[in-house]
């Protein structure tokens, strides 16, 4: 495993990769932190995650061409499938994720594995809100999350629909 550190506006991201893809990206003060062990930094093995950041940060990129390789357990691993399928500018609630997996039972579940989530903005987690809209927990804090959906929310204008 490798890991590096890239700027963004959003803070130093880290990131890391081992021979299988992308394994996390963290904010500085990522809620529940990151692993302890990153492996070697080698901040030049990252061109290709920086440049991909750097296009969706500038709006010219609305969804990741990287290999991921996230740690995980089955349903995490389904919970993140569905939320890849969350267009660029559009969110869902819990519950409609629950519902995508199988039942309203799963809101809790879906919200505990969307915090889990290591792949901050590549895997859109940011695109989940409260059933009434209202922005709800965030690894990076409320304050990212709000700038990743405004950095978005052209594209939801022009769907006409924010969630």
């Amino acid at each position: 495993m490798r890991h590096g550190l890239l700027p963004s506006p959003l803070g130093e991201l880290t990131v890391a990769r081992d021979e299988h893809g992308l394994v996390g990206v963290w904010y500085p003060d990522h809620r529940g932190g990151r692993p302890a062990d990153l492996g070697e930094r080698d901040d030049d093995a990252f061109a290709d995650v920086a440049a991909q950041l750097a296009e969706y940060f500038t709006g010219r990129r609305t969804a990741f061409d990287l290999p991921l390789a996230p740690r995980g357990d089955a349903f995490e691993t389904r919970v993140r499938a569905v939320l890849l399928e969350i267009p660029y500018g559009a969110t869902r609630s819990y519950g409609e994720l629950a519902r995508a997996l199988g039942g309203p039972g799963y809101a809790q579940a879906v919200g505990a594995a969307n915090g889990r989530n290591s792949l901050s903005v590549v895997v859109p987690c940011h695109r989940v809100v409260g059933a009434d809209g209202a922005l709800t927990g965030y690894a990076g804090g409320l304050w990212r999350k709000r700038f990743l959906l405004s950095l978005e929310e052209p594209a939801a204008d022009d769907a006409g629909r924010l969630f």
